[in-house]
């Protein structure tokens, strides 16, 4: 299978490319993104004979559905990054909360957050490449928490590979800023930034798309690639996920194959919805994919109202910070889907130039009979974290955010899929302040205070970061970006 692009060929670039290509080059004519020329067809057949698999099978199945150009081997060296997660039988444990809602829990990898379930195996996959065609690649990253941590855990130590990472200072939790500052190969670089995480992102794709800056790193015999999810390497692997979550709840006795489930995505840059957006296409019983968004509701009125505005816009800071995101790059890839190559250039213009754009009434009406979004205030996932907990589960902010969607927007009373994002480690001083009122907690403060009073474990792994040296100390402003980076390679 060949991959094309989301506005359309340029004429100098090639009119498609195969995967392995896609993901060491990811940015396409015009500024666009690569997504695949066709999906797979998996179908209910397909469902019934993975009913039995185990994730690494499962898996295994989706991406040869893809056809790619990655050999056998490679996939196994790849999913074989999952036996590092805390039960390599089930890296992704689905919990029913009650009777219509169950959590599919993403985050039981070593940064203890869904990055790491496309990221572990993402890293295995470029370093492969690059090793078996002896070039070196730079791999960009702009994280507003998660993305970051679990990009330089994939890569640190990888041979051919380096890694710069942009995080916004002080817009990430300590835990989530410890993972980046703390890691000390010689491969990898943490840069921070003063702004949002949107201006990191921004800065990315820039550089992404600049001739000079390629230009000066060929000058010093390295290629560039990026780890966020514009590269299609991280989405390929966050369809997964999807699948067997629903099968989960036929193994469970919840439904039966062919039922229709609802996909709940706390949402930031919309790869993970758009993971659940791809499987929806390629045959698995969805009703609805709701789009849960905090006070950062750019997707929700998109969604509402066919109206995309960052104008007059500034991303406000929440207690669920790594979706603080104004512009969702992976909306690109459903307006492509929807809409086709010409319209998607003309959308993604008027956004660039006029800070926003409209759709149609009929192409909102597309939009809306696949989606459906609401938001959360920072006191509505306060009080849903308290309300889990009465019952027994401990959910983090991001998480949180998905209850409000769950009441309001389903239409029909069928099965509600969330997707949890992140441990509750990872925002402690957040969930200290919902269970207690604990104000201005310290993360290890809160992290001690929520298992003292929950009996649940701090893992080793969050532990010992209080204890790391911070080795990452660069904080420059976005205009010295490219500056840094070169100096690094």
């Amino acid at each position: 299978m060949n991959f094309i692009e989301t506005r359309g060929n340029d004429g100098r670039r090639p009119a498609s490319v195969s995967f392995s290509q896609a993901i060491l080059d990811p940015m396409s004519s015009h500024g666009g993104l690569y997504v695949p020329e066709s999906l797979p067809e998996l179908g209910l057949d397909f469902l019934r004979g993975h009913l039995d698999s185990d994730y690494k099978t499962l898996a295994r199945a989706v991406l040869d559905a893809y056809e790619t150009d990655i050999d056998g081997a490679t996939w196994d060296r790849a999913l074989a990054r999952y036996d590092g997660f805390d039960d390599p039988a089930r890296p992704v444990p689905v919990v029913r909360v009650r009777d219509d809602l169950f959590v599919s829990e993403l985050y039981h990898g070593p940064t203890r957050a869904f990055k790491d379930m496309a990221l572990q195996p993402f890293g295995v996959v470029l370093s492969s490449l690059a090793q078996a065609r002896g070039e070196r690649y730079l791999i960009l990253a702009a994280t507003s928490g998660d993305t970051g941590p679990a990009t330089l855990e994939t890569f640190k130590d990888q041979a051919n590979v380096k890694v710069v990472c942009l995080y916004p200072h002080g817009g990430t939790s300590d835990v989530q800023r410890l993972q980046m500052v703390t890691e000390d190969a010689a491969n990898l670089k943490v840069i921070g930034i003063h702004g949002a995480f949107d201006d990191a992102q921004t800065a990315l794709k820039a550089l992404l798309s600049s001739a000079r800056f390629q230009a000066a790193l060929g000058e010093r015999g390295t290629r560039l690639s990026a780890a966020n999810s514009v590269n299609f390497g991280r989405i390929i692997f966050q369809q997964i996920y999807h699948i067997h979550s629903y099968l989960e709840l036929v193994r469970q006795g919840a439904i039966s194959i062919g039922d229709r489930v609802y996909l709940n995505v706390p949402s930031g840059n919309f790869g993970n919805a758009l993971g659940g957006y791809y499987a929806m296409k390629m045959g698995l019983p969805v009703e609805k994919i709701l789009i849960s968004s905090n006070s950062n509701n750019v997707l929700t009125d998109w969604i509402h109202t066919g109206e995309y505005r960052l104008r007059g816009r500034e991303v406000q800071p929440t207690s669920s910070p790594a979706m603080d995101i104004l512009k969702s790059s992976n909306v690109e890839r459903v307006l492509f889907d929807l809409y086709g190559p010409e319209r998607t250039r003309e959308l993604m213009q008027q956004l660039d130039s006029e800070g926003g754009y409209r759709l149609e009434a009929d192409e909102l009406a597309r939009l809306q009979a696949i989606f459906a979004a609401d938001f959360a205030s920072d006191a509505e996932v306060d009080a849903a974290i308290r309300e889990t907990w009465a019952g027994g589960y401990l959910m983090d902010p991001h998480t949180a955010t998905c209850l409000k969607a769950h009441r309001s927007r389903r239409d029909r009373d069928l099965p509600d899929i969330v997707y949890s994002t992140a441990e509750w480690t990872k925002f402690s001083p957040t969930i200290a302040h919902a269970l207690s009122g604990e104000q201005d907690a310290h993360d290890l403060d809160a992290l001690r205070s929520i298992s003292a009073a929950t009996g649940l474990p701090i893992p080793p792994m969050i532990s010992a970061l209080f204890d790391r040296p911070e080795v990452q100390d660069t904080v420059i402003d976005k205009a010295d970006i490219e500056t840094a980076v070169l100096d690094f390679i």
